[in-house]
């Protein structure tokens, strides 16, 4: 979407509100709390995601980061937030639309990270449910589709609470924590019942 082309690298950005978080495009001034936040849930998050490069948390390498987001929107390819407490504005995770396609697909995917000291309060929860309407509506897909290990019962939770449906199980999917694994594939439709609109845990 247009509106969203020059937020990227700026100190504003266009906000999903959402119940008891928010979302935005990152910005520069993220890294420091990014980095903090990403470092102490490395072993958390590892299992669950590609290997990461050794600078992974530099400032070079949270740049880099966020001038491929900018090309990506200028592209309309994909769209990256990251997911924001609105009690106190404190970073909990992130959430990414990537894989954009038009055409006849008019379909994208949904990827998410959480903080582990986060985990399991609601917070992905609230923040998915935000941005699978805005996906559909202002982003005009028609399909939404996710990806998780077998053996992500979080995840699995997380879909299916936001009425996504299994669709099956690709084989070697994705390199994962350095091997490649097959994969759960869900998906949803625009026509689909939205997600419930649940709040964090207190």
């Amino acid at each position: 979407m247009a509106f969203f082309k020059s937020f990227v690298l700026t100190s504003s950005a266009p906000v999903i509100e959402g119940n008891g978080v928010f979302l935005r495009v990152p910005r520069m001034s993220d890294f420091e709390e990014w980095s903090a936040l990403r470092g102490e849930s490395r072993e958390f998050l590892a299992p669950w995601e590609p290997v990461w490069p050794e600078d992974d948390l530099t400032r070079s390498a949270f740049r880099r980061r966020l001038r491929r987001y900018e090309r990506d929107l200028h592209e309309e390819s994909g769209y990256a937030f990251l997911i924001f407490r609105t009690a106190d504005r404190t970073l909990v995770g992130g959430a990414t639309l990537t894989n954009l396609r038009r055409g006849a697909a008019q379909a994208g995917s949904l990827g998410y990270w959480m903080g582990k000291s986060f985990a399991g309060k609601g917070y992905m929860s609230a923040g998915v449910a935000a941005l699978v309407p805005f996906a559909h509506s202002m982003l005009r897909l028609r399909r939404i589709e996710a990806a998780c290990l077998l053996s992500n019962a979080a995840s699995i939770r997380l879909l299916e609470k936001m009425n996504f449906l299994r669709e099956g199980v690709a084989r070697q999917y994705l390199s994962i924590a350095g091997s490649w694994r097959d994969h759960l594939l869900y998906a949803r439709l625009s026509s689909d019942p939205l997600p419930p609109k649940l709040a964090p845990k207190p």
